[in-house]
């Protein structure tokens, strides 16, 4: 391909690309995404399909763990050193707080492990991880409930002993980092989202978090952006989405806007909610109807599943492929691959956008005070 790193944009690499959310945002803050790498076939032809359309030359990858290092440098015409940045979220599962967690969520025997092998290769300036919450308290190995009483935690059971590894790998190739919780809504982002970002830096340079630039409740911030101002002006048409079943819409019709399962008349809840009445958790998608006036909750991938609903403020459907794509910054021009339910998929999955464009800004406010 054989970019000239003088004539460039500073370069970026991504990793665990998805559709390109955060990468497009590092994009509006001046980088040049020179190479991507992304397992899913739809989200990669998403990635085929932009490129193409705004005439970028990007290679695109589709399986990490069999890419080294000297083939991104190979197939971008860098060399060591030379790439500005890498960005990317290693698949969040083994250090979700949901689902089970039976196996030993050693980071360093997951994909984390092949992120920090492309930034040891490559050797950026900087490099960009974000990930769920759940990284921050995930344990090294999970000790049942049975067995929490009558002995104290091994180190491998305290809580935050996963991201204590992964903070040590970070040291142990020489870099230096911050890190947060950062809430997408902060930073213009018509949606409350929570990421766990870290920001790493080769050459140890003076490295902070994004300021927000949005609060929720104003003062000497813009509000936040909400759903109203996510949907103005979208010309849509025809949208696309999966429709709801009737036996789901005579429910969904009597929640208004802004309420959830709870809204229903009490005597229909119980029948309305199935088995999932008398299951814990807080069952807080059942039934979902998104507020005007507020930003929307974090976009799910499947926004027409029953414990993920997002339903239109008004209208008796979840929102659309182009309302979702809304939420989380996307430019509506942004093409997205596969069937709705694919569609729905990648644009949950993304980084919004603007949250990378934040973290960019950030990054070349370092880079403008050499």
């Amino acid at each position: 391909m054989g970019i000239n790193p003088a004539d460039a944009a500073p370069a970026h690499l991504s990793l665990f690309s998805g559709a390109g959310g955060l990468d497009l945002g590092l994009e509006q803050a001046g980088f040049q995404t020179v190479a991507a790498v992304e397992i899913d076939p739809w989200a990669r032809e998403s990635l085929a399909r932009n490129a193409r359309r705004r005439g970028h030359d990007l290679f695109i990858g589709s399986d990490i763990t069999a890419i080294s290092a000297q083939e991104f440098l190979l197939q971008t015409g860098f060399k060591r050193g030379e790439v500005t940045l890498v960005s990317g979220g290693p698949p969040c599962q083994p250090f979700s707080t949901a689902g089970r967690r039976d196996a030993l969520n050693d980071p360093r025997g997951s994909l984390f492990r092949d992120f920090l092998r492309v930034v040891e290769g490559v050797q950026p300036r900087f490099f960009v991880m974000e990930n769920v919450r759940g990284l921050l308290s995930a344990t090294l190995r999970h000790r049942p409930i049975a067995e929490r009483g009558g002995r104290p935690n091994t180190p491998e059971e305290e809580r935050g002993s996963a991201f204590t590894v992964i903070l040590s790998e970070f040291e142990r190739i020489g870099y230096t980092f911050t890190y947060g919780l950062l809430n997408a809504a902060d930073y213009g982002t018509p949606q409350t989202r929570e990421r766990v970002v870290i920001l790493g830096s080769r050459d140890h340079e003076p490295l902070s978090l994004p300021v927000p630039t949005h609060s929720r409740d104003g003062g000497d911030l813009p509000r936040w952006r909400t759903v109203r101002d996510a949907f103005a002006d979208l010309h849509d048409p025809e949208p696309q989405f999966q429709p709801y079943s009737e036996a789901r819409l005579k429910y969904l019709r009597l929640v208004p806007e802004g309420g959830n399962w709870r809204s229903l008349p009490p005597e229909l809840i119980p029948q309305a909610m199935g088995g999932a009445y008398t299951s814990g958790g807080g069952k807080v998608g059942f039934y979902r109807r998104l507020a005007w006036d507020k930003p929307a909750p974090t976009v799910t991938t499947s926004p027409a599943q029953k414990a993920t609903d997002l339903c239109h403020p008004e209208l008796n459907r979840p929102i659309s492929v182009r309302e979702a794509a809304r939420l989380q910054g996307f430019p509506d021009d942004w093409v997205f691959a596969g069937t709705t339910a694919q569609q729905y998929r990648q644009i949950g999955n993304a980084v919004p956008v603007p949250l990378g464009e934040a973290v960019g800004q950030e990054l070349r406010r370092v880079m403008a005070r050499q």
